[in-house]
């Protein structure tokens, strides 16, 4: 584990910067959806990376067209792909608005890279990451690499990568800022329980880039 606190106003700036890094030598990276990300992503456009040869792939995608506004995809694009001008042959967007879920899942873990380099994430207040929510049998998988799953209350369904993704990955960079992820932060990286209960747990040995208020639980370990 490995756990980096930074002052708010410079957390989106060093966050890119560590993922820039990780990319140098590359081939394949893993993008987060969510709030967090974004800010990196806008940043990470300024930086010097070798987009014409890394791959990109998604840990998660909602059950909606690519243009949607709650589309992973689409914040990526926005924020990141099209600035940075990624060839439209090195993005892997999760079809996960397709009928057959279970089709596109199957097709999807078969794209993606035994191995990829780095898995981004981010995670929530409930302590998820990806599409893995609290108590969902996806949190448990070990044989599917990507699964449809259905998220809690009017979240709806969603595609998500699973254990065995996260587990195979070169690397595992995970941002979190603000106070309201201040809870699930210190669940994920010092409390104990179950996996189920914080998926966030399965990257508990990942890189943790914090601002100060989403590290205000962890006691000593921020500064």
């Amino acid at each position: 584990m490995e756990v980096v606190v930074v002052a708010p106003e410079e957390w989106a700036e060093a966050a890119a910067q560590r993922i820039a890094d990780s990319l140098e030598a590359a081939r394949t990276v893993v993008l987060a959806g969510g709030n967090s990300p974004r800010a990196v992503y806008t940043r990470l456009v300024t930086l010097t990376v070798p987009w014409d040869r890394i791959d990109v792939y998604f840990g998660d995608e909602r059950a909606v067209p690519p243009d949607d506004p709650s589309s992973n995809y689409r914040m990526a694009a926005e924020t990141l792909l099209d600035p940075a001008r990624v060839p439209n042959e090195r993005r892997h967007r999760m079809p996960a608005e397709r009928p057959d879920r279970g089709a596109a899942a199957r097709e999807y873990a078969e794209l993606l890279p035994e191995r990829p380099d780095l898995l981004l994430f981010g995670i929530g207040a409930d302590g998820h990451i990806a599409s893995l929510f609290p108590g969902s049998p996806a949190v448990s998988e070990q044989e599917q690499r990507v699964v449809p799953v259905e998220g809690p209350g009017s979240l709806g369904w969603r595609l998500t990568v699973t254990p065995p993704v996260i587990a195979a990955a070169g690397s595992r960079l995970v941002l979190a800022c603000g106070s309201r992820k201040a809870a699930a932060v210190e669940r994920a990286l010092v409390g104990s329980g179950a996996v189920s209960d914080c998926p966030a747990r399965l990257v508990r040995e990942a890189v943790w880039m914090l601002d100060r208020e989403a590290a205000s639980r962890l006691g000593r370990a921020s500064p």
